[in-house]
Formats: structure tokens, sequence, C-alpha cells
């Protein structure tokens, strides 16, 4: 009987990694197609694609566009969102608790919704669509998440450490650069990293309010729409391996447990 539970457990568990990775395993395989068609059989491997992703102006531009989005937009939200946690955890504010639900709210509308909201919002005030206005739409979602992220690990034990160090003399700006933003050093990476990753894929609000200089999602999305095409594939393992290279960057700068 503990034999036919662990075979189970085994056939369970290759089933949910099949479900979760064969998507990506078919599209880096067929990036690797040598013919037109991304199509079995498999002809292949071959670097054709990728050399042609690479030579492509529209794709390479949309590339360096999509990582300084996710950059930039990241920094931002999480310096806003350090800030609004720091106000609320240090603070005795009016509303407090409504303000905070305020904040979080985004994380519970549809990216449609908000990106519609942007854009009309724009509209008004004479904000052409560009990249900046990308950008400030994923600022807009991903501060909400910074925000429930910093603020989590906001806990009273900071509290005396930041005292001791008004005691000592230092001023205000001092505490919080010195203290404070180092002692939530991992928070604060772990809500970076989380929005460049979100930011990094995002369509909708991209779609919405880009024109001209688009970002890699979007033109992945104009390759779609000529069908398939083996060059989708290689753009899609590029995206991948970024999100890889994210991912263990955050485990050997956060994760990683030093000896004690």
């Amino acid at each position: 009987m503990r034999r036919i539970v662990r075979i189970a457990a085994w056939l369970y568990a290759l089933a949910v990694y099949g479900f979760i990775f064969l998507p990506v395993i078919v599209l880096v395989l067929f990036s690797l197609q040598a013919t037109s068609f991304p199509i079995p059989p498999f002809t292949g491997p071959s670097l054709r694609w990728y050399q042609a992703v690479l030579s492509d102006t529209r794709l390479t531009s949309a590339l360096v566009n999509s990582l300084a989005v996710a950059i930039l937009s990241s920094a931002a939200a999480v310096t806003l969102g350090f800030l609004s946690a720091w106000g609320f955890a240090r603070f005795t504010l009016p509303s407090s608790t409504l303000l905070r639900g305020l904040i979080t709210l985004p994380l519970t509308v549809s990216y449609l919704i908000i990106g519609m909201g942007l854009l009309v919002l724009f509209n008004w005030a004479g904000l052409p669509k560009s990249l900046l206005a990308a950008g400030i739409g994923h600022v807009v979602i991903n501060l909400p998440l910074c925000f429930a992220i910093i603020y989590s690990q906001m806990g009273d034990h900071q509290i005396n450490i930041e005292r001791a160090a008004r005691d000592l003399g230092a001023p205000e700006w001092k505490v919080l650069l010195l203290i404070t933003v180092p002692v939530m050093a991992p928070a604060i990476f772990a809500g970076f990293f989380l929005s460049m990753t979100f930011s990094w894929d995002e369509f909708v609000i991209s779609f919405l309010l880009t024109r001209f200089d688009t970002t890699l999602p979007v033109e992945i999305w104009n390759l779609l729409r000529s069908g398939l095409n083996p060059k989708t594939n290689a753009v899609g393992s590029l995206v991948f391996a970024v999100s890889i290279v994210l991912v263990v960057l955050f485990e050997l700068t956060l994760l990683r447990r030093t000896p004690a």
C-alpha cells in the first residue's frame, strides 16, 4: 500500500510539473526549429530564429524599452511603496485603515479597467501615448504590491533601533536612510524584483498606453497577428531566460543563508 501511495505521489508530481513546464519546453524546442513553420516534426537544432530576432531592430528596441520601463517603474513603485509603508507604520494617521485599503485596492481591479481609466485620464491631461504613460501605469499596478510587502515587514522591533539613533542625535532623514532602509532591504528588494517581473511581461496597460515606441509583449502580439512564426518562439524563449536570470539573482542575493 505504501508503494502504491509513493508511485501515485510521483505520478501526481510529474503531472503537475509537466502541466507547468511542458508549454515552456515546447516553446524553447521549436524556437530551435530550422524550418519556417514551428510545427512537428522537429528539424534542428538551429539558432536561425535567434539571429533573426537579434537582427530585428523593432524587436531589439522593444526589448530595451521593456527593460527600461521595468527598471524605472519598479524603482518608482518600490520607493513610493516604502515611503507609504513607513508613514503608516510610524505615524498615527486619521482613517489609516481606510487609506491602507485604498492603496491596495488596485490589486483587486482588472488591468484592463486600470488601463482604460489611465487612458481617459491621460487624454484629458494631454499626455500622449508613450513609454512614459506605460511606465506610470506600471507604477500604479505595482505600488500596492510593494506597499503590502514592505508594510508587512515593518514590525515594532525596528522602532527601538530608530529611537536609539534619534537619542544619539541623528536627524530624521539619517534615521530613515541609514537605519530603516538597510533593515528593510530584503523586503525592498523583494518588492523591486516582483515589480520588475510583473512589469517585464505586462501587456494590457502597455498596449493601451503606447503607440509608436512599444514594449516587447506588444511586439510579440504584433508578430502573433500574422500567424505562427518561429521568431515568436525565440522571443518567448529570451523572455523566459531573462525571467530565470532574475529569479536566480533573487535567490543568490536574498534567499542564500550564510553559514553560522
